[in-house]
């Protein structure tokens, strides 16, 4: 597929969804409420080797949410994780595919499924190959304070991310999805490397965020925005699995500092201790919150809204229901 042919599709379904389509939730939330054990380097992706069916019934709920992008269980899927298990290097590309037709093969049944029931509200989802940052590789939090060392440099992320972005492209996802960015190294080098494979899906990069106002690795987000305002190949920036009280201020920075389209996928409000791997009290935010706040992040400008960590789809379904009808709002 051509990268315009790709754009329109995306923007297609924006407007078809009411001018902000919704990404589905926590995967790796939906996995453990399933009583899958995920405490692992590899987490969400573990269950890439033990448990396939259980992504694509995780990708079927959030369907029947009413998502209109799934993001893949690729996250923390990198090969030298894979290789770290065991597995040989071809087994961990073919895992990273499987990420990929999973969620394509979970789409494609459901929409199968809806196109036989005359007068559905549902659009025809596109999937998003997720790509973790460095930080979610390392499993040491570090995704959440951009504190990569002094060895690590723009060619080392690059290395890094290369062959998986490859990988992951071949297998033919409508979108790609950079996730927990904390540094404006690290997004330098996503597009880069964009620029030099040449890759013809649209992206978009987003940053986590500790503090409200900057990445956590305490450069401002103009900063961070710099290399990626000037890539056509990035079609969305924006915030993931950061609280949802900082995501309105955050959704006007942004709308100050860029004219790409602004995606906004926040966890419960809880926050994720990385080293001691377990989520630490926080005042969390119900469904009927997130209904409000989606309606407010889209009447400030944000054209893709979902969840991360600790949403759930019933979280998702609040937001289908009030930013696609507005009676709701």
């Amino acid at each position: 597929m051509g990268f315009q042919k790709a754009i329109t599709l995306l923007e297609d379904l924006i407007k078809k969804a009411g001018g902000c389509a919704v990404i589905d939730g926590g995967f790796a939330t939906q996995l453990e409420r399933h009583g899958a054990t995920i405490n692992d380097p590899l987490w969400s992706a573990l269950c890439l080797i033990k448990d396939p069916d259980l992504i694509k019934r995780v990708h079927l709920e959030y369907l029947e949410a009413g998502a209109d992008i799934l993001v893949t269980s690729s996250y923390q899927a990198t090969l030298p994780g894979f290789l770290s298990r065991g597995l040989s290097a071809e087994e961990g590309e073919l895992l990273l595919k499987k990420s990929v037709t999973l969620a394509v093969e979970a789409r494609n049944k459901f929409w199968d499924a809806v196109e036989r029931n005359p007068g559905h509200s549902y659009n025809r989802a596109l999937v998003a190959a997720s790509i973790g940052s460095y930080g979610a590789y390392l499993a040491d939090g570090s995704e959440y304070s951009g504190c990569y060392g002094p060895d690590v440099n723009l060619e080392k992320l690059k290395d890094f991310h290369r062959r998986r972005l490859q990988v992951l492209v071949k297998a033919s996802p409508d979108l790609l999805a950079f996730e927990t960015i904390p540094n404006k190294l690290e997004a330098q080098a996503c597009v880069e490397l964009l620029e030099e494979e040449n890759i013809n899906i649209p992206s978009w990069i987003c940053f986590s965020c500790v503090d409200g106002e900057n990445a956590p690795s305490g450069e401002s987000f103009q900063q961070c925005l710099e290399a990626i305002n000037k890539s056509d190949r990035v079609k969305a920036v924006g915030i993931n699995c950061a609280p949802p009280h900082f995501i309105e201020s955050l959704i006007c920075k942004f709308k100050e500092l860029t004219e790409k389209l602004i995606v906004v996928y926040p966890n419960s409000g809880e926050v994720w201790d990385g080293r001691a791997k377990r989520w630490l009290p926080s005042t969390c935010f119900d469904d009927d919150k997130f209904e409000v706040f989606a309606t407010r992040w889209h009447d400030l400008g944000a054209s893709l809204i979902g969840g991360c960590c600790r949403t759930t789809p019933s979280t998702i379904q609040a937001i289908s229901k009030v930013l696609k009808d507005p009676k709701q709002s």
